[in-house]
């Protein structure tokens, strides 16, 4: 039964990060140009510039608040990653018998007999 949820919650999640999936590589590519405007603008020395490098990074900021629904697309892909991590830890569980997996623990109960 948590399978089927977690199976439903991982398409879900999917359908979503597609559905952004353009907003997200906007979000990259102008968070990408923002902070290579801020690098160049530090290290600029004429006003000319800074000036330049000061409107590029103005641009890369415009467009990083306009691709805002990129932020569901990333709150998608850390769900996704969520529901694999529990999906693989249901799988472990099932090898929790196994005496050798737990050897520390079973060292100590040996040590208290």
């Amino acid at each position: 039964m948590k399978k089927i949820g977690l199976v439903l919650i991982g398409i879900i999640a999917a359908v979503i990060l597609l559905s952004n999936l353009g907003s997200l590589l906007g979000m990259i590519l102008s968070v990408g140009v923002l902070y290579l405007a801020i690098k160049k603008f530090i290290k600029a020395d004429t006003t000319t510039g800074k000036v330049t490098w000061g409107l590029i990074g103005f641009i890369g900021l415009s467009t990083a608040v306009a691709n805002m629904p990129a932020i569901l697309g990333i709150i998608a892909i850390y769900i996704l990653y969520i529901v694999y991590k529990k999906w693989n830890g249901l799988d472990e569980k099932k090898d929790d018998n196994d005496p050798f997996t737990h050897f520390e623990k079973q060292w100590d109960e040996l040590k208290k007999s």
